[in-house]
Order: structure tokens, then C-alpha cells, then sequence
């Protein structure tokens, strides 16, 4: 049995194990990426994790500012699929058209629950208990095209946005390495999707900023898991008169839900916890920080060192 011709899209860091067991399976004849850009403290143009190890296995790439950029090239060369994992831009129509089979989509969900560009942190921002991976058919729509597989899995208390990835790219990969075995036997399954569909967003920097005036404990606790692998969630904190940023990497919920002040008003420290705030709901643990200019912390090491003590209305949000 001939080996599968495929053109593989992607960008980030979770793309790579896809295009290496695409390259094991397939006879890659393109990869695409993302236009290089400016990345690092210093800012310097270098390419993509996937371009990066593309052309460490021999594969041609290209980067293109506009997929329309290299139409006619991609037109003229013959592949039966494409396979796009976290590629970050929208297929026209007309480039849909080009594979002899259509292009494949490795999704980290449930499609059509939670279309769109960050399905891993929504799933932890609305707590939900379990999600999975789709390979589905690239349509014109967002994330709406006929599914060929999917895999289920459970989300864990102590999951965060990086533990889960950790979980979902192996899954993914099983997924597709099922799903390319299949189309090269030419099972080419189409299953419309089915349900109520819910969206992904993209992760903005409003996101990060959390308000414990407005946001209960739980919807803090949950967008800090979800915000694990950046950008990570920021308060701003009131000390001795001043203002400072500074990022909330863990927490954890209390028990305790009697409301004793102004929410994020400063319960307790406790140096093996961390500092207890009162949320406009319940009451959240901060046991992780990372104030600018600093290394990571324990929450107690940071309050130690800042002076907040019970009663301070450190992270109060003032309009």
C-alpha cells in the first residue's frame, strides 16, 4: 500500500509531535506554517516550532504572510490530504478545493462543544469534567465540518491548562494516527456534528486580569487553571500605597464562606497555604505568585515580604 501524499499545517509547540507522526506515516510533501516572527527577550525573527523541526527533517517549508500567497504553488502540487494542527488561519474555499480528499483538523474537544482558538483553557474556565480530541473535515465554517473520530477523557481537580494539554497531544495523536490509517484504506468517515455548539475565543490579555469584586472564588480558581501555560492571570496589588502587578499562578479553593469584608480583602496568612481573599463569592487560597522583575513564589513568601497582613485590602479593584 502506497503511502498517503500530505501538505501538514501547523505553528505552535502542541503541533509538533502531529507533524512527526505525520512525516513517520505519510509522504509529507509541503509543511506550512505561520510567517516568522519577532520572538524572545531580544526579539529576534525566528521560525515557528514546527518550521524549526520541519527543517530538521529534511521537509520543505513555507511560511507565508497569507495562505493566498502560496495558492499556486500548493495548486500545482498533487496530495491526497491535508492536516492541519493548530495552524491559526482560515482556509478558503477555494484552497479546501486543492487535496484530492480534503484536509483533516485535529481539535482539543468535543466538537461542538467549544469551537474556536482556545478549547483547552475554556473547557477549565467552565470547569468541565471531561473533554477529548476531534479529527473532523475542514469547512468553510468555524470548526463545523463532519467529524472522522473522536476520543474522550476525564479532567482532573488538579488539572491545569498545561497538565491537560500534556494529556490531550498524545490522545490527539492516537486520534490521527487511527484516523490516517483508516483514510489510506480509504474509509473516509463523515459524521455530522451533533449537539448545542459553544466557543473557544481567543485568550486576550482581559482575560488574565482577574477582579475579586466581580468574580467568585470558584470563577478565579478556575481561570487561573486555565490560564496555566499564559497569559497567566494578574491582579493588581495595593501595597503601602502603591500599586504593582503581579501574577497569580496557583490557588486553591477554602471552605470557609462566611464574608467578613470587602471582597479581596486578606483573610489570613498561612505559610503553608498562602493568602486566604475573600471573593465576591467564598473565598480563594493564592498559593503561587510571581511578582515582576522576580522569580516565582509561595504566596506567603510574597505577603511576608510585601507587609499584607488579615484586614489589608490588598487586592481590592478600584475603578
Amino acid at each position: 500500500m502506497s503511502k498517503l501524499k500530505t501538505i501538514f499545517f501547523g505553528t505552535p509547540d502542541v503541533s509538533v509531535p502531529f507533524l512527526e507522526l505525520v512525516h513517520e506515516m505519510t509522504d509529507v510533501q509541503l509543511v506550512v506554517t505561520q510567517a516568522d516572527k519577532p520572538r524572545g527577550r531580544g526579539m529576534k525573527i525566528v521560525p515557528c516550532p514546527v518550521k524549526a523541526r520541519a527543517l530538521e527533517l529534511g521537509l520543505p517549508v513555507r511560511s507565508p504572510d497569507k495562505l493566498k500567497d502560496i495558492y499556486e504553488e500548493v495548486k500545482n502540487i498533487p496530495f491526497d490530504v491535508g492536516v492541519a494542527v493548530a495552524f491559526g488561519k482560515i482556509f478558503r474555499p477555494d484552497f479546501l478545493a486543492l487535496p484530492k480528499l480534503g484536509i483533516l483538523n485535529v481539535h482539543f474537544s468535543l466538537l461542538p462543544l467549544l469551537r474556536g482558538a482556545a478549547p483547552v483553557q475554556h473547557s477549565l474556565f467552565l470547569n468541565f469534567k471531561k473533554t477529548g480530541v476531534s479529527v473532523f473535515w475542514i469547512r468553510p465554517g468555524l470548526d463545523d465540518g463532519p467529524l472522522f473520530l473522536q476520543k474522550e477523557i476525564s479532567i482532573e481537580e488538579q488539572d491545569d491548562a498545561q497538565s491537560l494539554f500534556g494529556k490531550l497531544i498524545p490522545l490527539g495523536c492516537d486520534a490521527l494516527k487511527e484516523t490516517l490509517e483508516q483514510t489510506a484504506k480509504g474509509n473516509l468517515i463523515q459524521t455530522p456534528q451533533a449537539g448545542e455548539p459553544s466557543l473557544a475565543p481567543m485568550i486576550t490579555k482581559e482575560y488574565a486580569l482577574l477582579n475579586f469584586t466581580t468574580m467568585t472564588a470558584e470563577e478565579i480558581h478556575h481561570r487561573v487553571r486555565g490560564l496555566a501555560c499564559g497569559p497567566k492571570a494578574r491582579v493588581t496589588v495595593h501595597v503601602n500605597g502603591k500599586e504593582e502587578p503581579l501574577q497569580i499562578l496557583r490557588t486553591r479553593l477554602a471552605e470557609t464562606t462566611a464574608k467578613t469584608g470587602a471582597p479581596g480583602t486578606i483573610l489570613c496568612v498561612e505559610s503553608s497555604l498562602g493568602i486566604l481573599v475573600e471573593c465576591k463569592e467564598g473565598s480563594l487560597w493564592i498559593t503561587q505568585v510571581h511578582p515582576a522583575g522576580k522569580k516565582p513564589m509561595s504566596a506567603a513568601a510574597y505577603a511576608n515580604g510585601r507587609g499584607l497582613k488579615p484586614k489589608d485590602g490588598a487586592f481590592i479593584c478600584h475603578d
